[in-house]
């Protein structure tokens, strides 16, 4: 059963239940025992919390949260936290379950955790946003901890939102306990290599799948949607591996270069106008034009929902790495592997973020700072092994990669939940 729709929450793709049918699919491939079925059809702990708010004003706001564990099976829960003003229970849950399949996809010792406020960031003051982090820590503070729950960026938030969590959970705890979040500053014992870890990862599973498929990187064209935190040094990744990345879209429009876009030129454009849109060398299209275009990647990198039947069934890229959680729907899968189109999911390929979180966590609980060319090579090392895993299983059982990564993650989770048998 999905978790309640708040009271006025805007109609938009229901994620939990697209979840729960890709994991029933997966249950139904491995013959999943039925407690264990249960178990993970359900989250574990879904806290809603009202967030007070002295406003700069002098007048209380009141906001709503959610910190979700949908599983800690297989260690604490971990996951980010999103300020978006269309957050719900629904959307928290689905990505915490998601983060539950991702973590046991790639191997790390973590379950699914996920958080959010119903928020419009951008109508905040700094100050505003400071005292809503931590009232919303505060009210939080028993369900996250090192050994329990680990937040970490998502969308809107990022290590400065990452450092009050962590100033303001060491204050009530009165101990420093930097592994509370992953994701800070470096300064405050955050991992090098974290900021581009999501983007690095998505390239390692770019390369992974075109060698797979026999197609050439150098040369190939892609596109992005999104221009944010992944899809901007995604662009620059890319384009460092010989790919002309060709059109680049965000919330205000797409734009389209043939050529390939200037990546360094694009980036300053966005960072002086705060949209794609606009740019001098890139000619204006539509959103909707940009996913027909005829290449040979694209990468997703926005919010979820992105890619369902409609836009699946004009799409022209032969390759999708979703970068973004959940953009392709139930649905869209379906229109995608008829005309086969070849799909990295996003449990798999945006995974390089919860790994390098990992590391963090790993270095933050030593005291000990691991070196960037460290982080990077066992960044990459994770992610074709994990990769490996899923391509292999594809192979073996003729499936979908998508279904291929749930199937790992679901087996991964069965034999942890197994063995530790069910409390008293």
């Amino acid at each position: 059963m999905a978790p309640p729709t708040p009271a006025g929450a805007p109609e938009k793709t229901d994620d939990w239940e697209a979840m729960q049918q890709r994991f029933d699919d997966a249950a139904g491939l491995v013959d999943l025992p039925a407690w264990i079925h249960r178990i993970l059809r359900t989250p574990r702990r879904v806290l809603e919390v009202a967030v007070p708010v002295r406003m700069d004003s002098g007048d209380v706001e009141v906001f709503q949260g959610w910190r979700v564990c949908h599983d800690d099976s297989r260690g604490p829960a971990k996951g980010g936290l999103r300020y978006h003003q269309d957050v719900d229970a629904h959307e928290v849950t689905a990505l915490a379950a998601g983060m539950t399949f991702k973590t046991a996809v790639v191997n790390v010792p973590f379950g699914g955790g996920k958080g959010g406020i119903r928020v419009d960031p951008r109508r905040l003051s700094p100050g505003e946003l400071e005292r809503m982090t931590r009232r919303y820590t505060f009210e939080i503070a028993s369900v996250i901890g090192p050994n329990i729950d680990v937040p970490a960026p998502d969308v809107n938030t990022d290590g400065q939102t990452m450092a009050w969590i962590y100033d303001t959970y060491s204050a009530m705890k009165g101990e420093l306990l930097p592994a509370v979040t992953t994701g800070k500053p470096l300064f405050l014992g955050g991992s090098p290599g974290r900021a581009g870890a999501t983007s690095s990862g998505v390239v390692t599973c770019a390369r992974e799948v075109f060698a797979k498929l026999g197609m050439p990187i150098a040369g190939s064209r892609a596109i992005v949607q999104g221009f944010g935190k992944v899809g901007a040094p995604l662009s620059f990744l890319l384009s460092s591996a010989g790919m002309r990345v060709v059109a680049v879209s965000d919330v205000n429009g797409a734009i389209y270069n043939g050529a390939g876009l200037d990546a360094f030129r694009l980036s300053d454009h966005a960072t002086q106008q705060g949209t794609v849109v606009g740019f001098a060398g890139a000619e204006a299209i539509t959103p909707d034009e940009m996913w027909k275009l005829d290449v040979e990647l694209c990468v997703p990198a926005a919010l979820s929902g992105a890619i369902d039947d409609k836009v699946a069934e004009t799409f022209g890229a032969k390759v999708i790495v979703e970068a973004a959680n959940g953009p392709t729907t139930p649905s869209g899968d379906l229109v995608l592997a008829d005309r086969g189109i070849h799909v990295v999911p996003d449990i798999l390929a945006n995974a390089g973020g919860v790994t390098v979180s990992y590391f963090e966590w790993a270095q933050s609980r030593q005291g000990y700072i691991w070196e960037e060319d460290q982080v990077a090579v066992r960044l990459r090392r994770m992610m074709e092994d994990a990769f490996a895993a899923v391509w292999t299983k594809g192979e073996e059982l003729d499936i979908s990669l998508r279904r291929a990564a749930f199937v790992v993650a679901v087996t991964r989770l069965a034999e942890t939940i197994s063995a530790r048998g069910i409390f008293p």
